[in-house]
C-alpha cells in the first residue's frame, strides 16, 4: 500500500529531482508533486511524495526537521483537505 508524505518548507529552488533524491535514501518513490502558485507559477515552498507505506513511515521519522537549503523541513503523513476554500474572481 502507498501513503503520502506532505513536505513542508522546502526552499523555493527546491525541484522535484531534488526532493527525489533526498526520499529515494529511504525507499522507492512512486511519484513526487511540488505546489506552485497557480496565478504565477511560483512554487509554494511544499510538495507531496508517495512511496510504500513502510518506507514511508521510515522516510518521516529520518527527515522531518532535516535542514535543506538553510530551512528545517516539515516532513509528516499526509491527510485530506476538508472545506478548502474555494478562490472567487473579484
Amino acid at each position: 500500500m502507498h501513503k503520502t508524505i506532505y513536505v513542508g518548507n522546502l526552499p523555493f529552488s527546491s525541484t522535484e529531482d531534488d526532493v527525489r533524491s533526498l526520499f529515494e535514501a529511504h525507499g522507492t518513490v512512486r511519484s513526487v508533486k511540488l505546489i506552485a502558485d497557480r496565478d504565477s507559477g511560483k512554487p509554494r515552498g511544499f510538495g507531496f511524495v508517495q512511496m510504500d507505506a513502510d518506507e514511508a513511515e521510515a522516510a518521516i521519522a529520518a527527515l522531518n526537521g532535516y535542514e535543506l537549503g538553510g530551512r528545517a523541513l516539515r516532513i509528516n503523513e499526509a491527510r485530506q483537505r476538508t472545506g478548502h476554500r474555494v478562490r472567487r474572481p473579484f
